[in-house]
């Protein structure tokens, strides 16, 4: 399954970048990481970062979250935010328009993990189901998950039961979804 996950997210990362150099001619150009260090930036000019996938360079896991709190993570999350270095990418799938996010860098890497236990923690003081994100939609009070009891892709209501089944499995997801510039 991991094998498979990075796969598709490998293809989908050479689809988008291809999308933006048949429409630019450039590599992805990104807002947010402006000014933080990571061995994606191609270039800097003004606000915007260009920016090209580079392997990932840390252990691929995230045993962090797994030690914090005594559990096991799907496997397929261990490759989605261990296969490269990114920065978050636009996509649609269906008719849901998200980020798909990624690390950036190490230090990303680190905060994101941070992250991913802040959310377990809420989720299991809610006595909800858990969900790993991978990716933000325009409400703030959404997301796109991994669920980590059955492999499924979701998307969530944060803090709420509600979820609606988008795919069986983050291969299956990544594999489906298309750039969106």
């Amino acid at each position: 399954m991991e094998r498979e996950t990075a796969l598709a997210l490998e293809a989908f990362t050479a689809r988008y970048c291809d999308a933006w150099q048949t429409s630019y001619q450039t590599w992805p150009q990104s807002e947010e990481p402006y000014g933080v260090p990571s061995p994606c930036i191609i270039s800097s000019t003004g606000t915007l970062v260009t920016w090209q996938p580079q392997p990932f360079s840390l252990p691929q896991n995230v045993n962090a979250i797994e030690r914090a709190l005594d559990i096991v993570i799907q496997p397929a999350l261990h490759a989605f935010y261990t296969t490269q270095f990114a920065g978050d990418m636009r996509a649609r799938f269906e008719s849901e328009t998200f980020t798909l996010l990624q690390t950036w860098s190490p230090d990303d890497f680190q905060r994101v993990q941070e992250n991913l236990i802040g959310h377990l923690v809420t989720q299991k003081r809610l006595k909800l189901s858990p969900t790993l994100f991978i990716a933000t939609l325009e409400s703030d009070s959404e997301v796109i998950s991994l669920c980590n009891l059955s492999g499924e892709v979701v998307k969530e209501t944060l803090g709420r039961r509600q979820s609606v089944v988008l795919a069986p499995s983050l291969a299956d997801f990544l594999t489906r979804i298309e750039p969106v510039l």
